[in-house]
């Protein structure tokens, strides 16, 4: 295990040492530093300290991060609906509700263990837990997927993904009229300082782009809307219409206190284009938005 140090800066001084952490490990969440802490893999002055130990001026924190527990993926028998399959790639149409990928608190009954019953030969390049997965859409994002069937189908969808040359493009309903017919929100997206389990636009984070095009205003209370993707952050364009002021309806996390009651956002990944990794082939797809997302739209058009 690499064992990183830090020395205590002037402004961190008399800070707790979890915060200290989380700043320099924006990647890592807060709560998983404290059980580091806890359980001895992080050092002051090379001794063991706790949870709201305030850092001293000078000292020395020294930290190792502890090899992830192997999780046992299993097979399970779970239906969904392929849209697409051959020898290399596979494109499924998620349902809202379901997770992609095994975590922590997720261990089964993900895409992942669906995947896995249905195919034998998924990508290893990410490994146990995300076998194919080239790329990721929320727990309550319906619409589609693409997944590799081996490493190098993966290799070539993911420098697909990095070149920006992937199409996906999503709808959504929003609050509120947008008053522009077409924008571009290019807004950058870093975890958020004061959230850790959310991401926010802030300076410095990392590079994100969100086209979009007004499909239809509604009571002038709301907006259905098609959003392309430029760039792929977690969370983007729930947090770049949040930023407009156009949050999405349904959101839990990123929406209004009073919205649609509708177990999460309405986002659907509806339409995914990209070129073939043997053939070269351009392949595109559409599937409809889900029955609750239509019944949000009815509801919402009945308003008065």
């Amino acid at each position: 295990m690499n064992v990183n140090s830090h020395r205590v800066s002037e402004e961190e001084t008399y800070q707790r040492i979890d915060k200290v952490l989380t700043k320099l490990l924006p990647e890592v969440s807060r709560s998983q530093i404290q059980s580091w802490i806890k359980s001895g893999h992080v050092l002051v002055n090379q001794a063991p300290v706790k949870n709201n130990y305030k850092c001293e001026p000078d000292a020395v924190i020294s930290w190792e991060i502890p090899e992830p527990e192997e999780m046992e993926i299993k097979a399970e028998d779970i239906p969904i609906e392929i849209v697409y399959e051959d020898k290399d790639v596979l494109v499924v149409n998620k349902p809202r509700g379901m997770v992609v990928h095994p975590s922590i608190g997720h261990s089964s009954e993900t895409l992942v263990n669906a995947l896995l019953h249905h195919c034998n030969d998924l990508s290893g390049i990410n490994g146990v837990i995300r076998p194919g997965i080239v790329h990721r859409i929320d727990r309550d994002t319906s619409g589609l997927l693409m997944v590799a069937k081996n490493d190098q189908a993966h290799q070539a969808l993911a420098e697909q993904l990095q070149a920006k040359t992937v199409k996906r493009s999503y709808v959504a309903l929003v609050h509120g009229a947008i008053p522009h017919e077409y924008g571009t929100i290019e807004a950058p997206i870093a975890r958020d300082p004061k959230d850790r389990q959310s991401m926010t636009v802030v300076t410095g984070g990392r590079d994100a782009i969100t086209h979009f095009e007004v499909i239809e205003r509604i009571n002038q209370l709301f907006t259905y809307v098609k959003c392309v993707l430029e760039t792929g952050r977690t969370h983007q364009i729930r947090v770049h219409m949040k930023y407009i002021g156009f949050p999405l309806v349904g959101d839990p996390k990123y929406g209004q206190r009073k919205s649609l009651s509708m177990n999460g956002q309405a986002l659907h990944a509806q339409e995914l284009g990209f070129e073939h990794p043997t053939t070269k082939e351009w392949l595109q797809f559409t599937v409809e938005p889900p029955e609750e997302f239509n019944e949000a739209l009815k509801k919402i058009r009945e308003m008065h």
